[in-house]
């Protein structure tokens, strides 16, 4: 089991280099994802209503911790949406408390994907709440939304020096609106994003560990190869949190370009391109947990030799 203690960037960095992948799970829940069989033993029928929201709480935190356990030995870290146990109310709290307790318990690395926000001790709240080693999340990185300005972020950032935690911050995303605020230009030259970018870097090179990489990085959405590429030159001390892999498009030979020349620096997530993984198998006949592992398994492979390649190329 993977060190929870020291400094972030560098916690990081072993653990990718541990499981030799850059590879991060995304645990989203849908309902629509989880198998028939979990769904059953928690009393939902798949041809009736969806269930109570006690119910589907209790099979979207089996299906997790099923995906949990068969990804801790293959990747380094997971990425947890916690809007898809929030809109279950009390009961998806609680699921989501025990999701994220059985990852540490795991030895992977914790990013909740919250993207939080605010000013002065509300931020405050938010930050004690998500990275706290005592709080009810106890995550090791918190995904947070800039669009408030700089004193927004800081509190997530001094409370993740404190405790040795990280802070991944919205740069560049892959949704198809993005480009209205983040590529929009500045009066005074380049762009929201490379502003934005800017604060990251200097976060980041005020953090560095040993591996050179700082505790605050940035997401960066892996469907715009050019982007990427100039997003990883704004900030070579920060890691980069890569969603859009699978799903949403993003091939490996795209995402790559997140990686330093040292192969370091990057987290590419797959979440729906996992999870559907599981039904298909069981639609198959197969146990649902063989149907996610061989979907991690290839994952790590097409980004292994995605990397293979553009090192051949340089």
């Amino acid at each position: 089991m993977q060190s929870t203690e020291g400094h972030f960037g560098d916690r990081l960095a072993e653990a990718v280099q541990r499981a030799g992948t850059w590879a991060v799970i995304g645990i989203d829940p849908h309902r629509n994802l989880i198998p028939d069989e979990l769904l059953a033993r928690h009393g939902i029928r798949p041809s009736e209503p969806p269930g109570s929201l006690a119910q589907v709480a209790a099979a979207c935190q089996a299906f997790s911790i099923g995906v949990l356990e068969v990804a801790a030995d293959l990747v380094p870290a997971v990425k947890v949406q916690s809007a898809l146990f929030e809109v279950l109310g009390p009961d998806g709290f609680a699921a989501q408390q025990a999701v994220l307790r059985r990852a540490r318990e795991l030895g992977l690395i914790v990013i909740l994907d919250a993207k939080r926000a605010d000013i002065g001790s509300t931020a405050e709240a938010y930050a004690q709440a998500a990275l706290d080693p005592a709080g009810p999340w106890q995550a090791h990185a918190v995904t947070v939304n800039p669009y408030l300005g700089r004193d927004a972020m800081e509190p997530f950032v001094r409370y993740a020096q404190q405790h040795d935690r990280g802070v991944f911050i919205l740069v560049r995303t892959s949704n198809p609106g993005a480009a209205e605020l983040q590529e929009a230009r500045l009066a005074g030259g380049g762009r929201v994003a490379e502003l934005v970018a800017g604060w990251v870097e200097d976060w980041a090179t005020q953090t560095r560990g040993i591996s050179d990489l700082g505790i605050v990085g940035a997401v960066v959405g892996g469907t715009a190869r050019e982007t990427l590429r100039a997003m990883r030159a704004c900030m070579p001390h920060a890691w980069l949190l890569v969603p859009g892999y699978g799903a949403q498009g993003a091939t490996a030979d795209d995402v790559v370009r997140a990686l330093r020349r040292d192969g370091l620096g990057a987290l590419v997530n797959s979440s729906r391109g996992i999870l559907r993984a599981a039904r298909a198998a069981e639609e198959a006949g197969q146990p649902w947990q063989e149907g996610v592992r061989r979907a991690i398994e290839q994952m790590i492979q097409e980004l292994k030799c995605a990397a293979q390649r553009t090192a051949r190329s340089v």
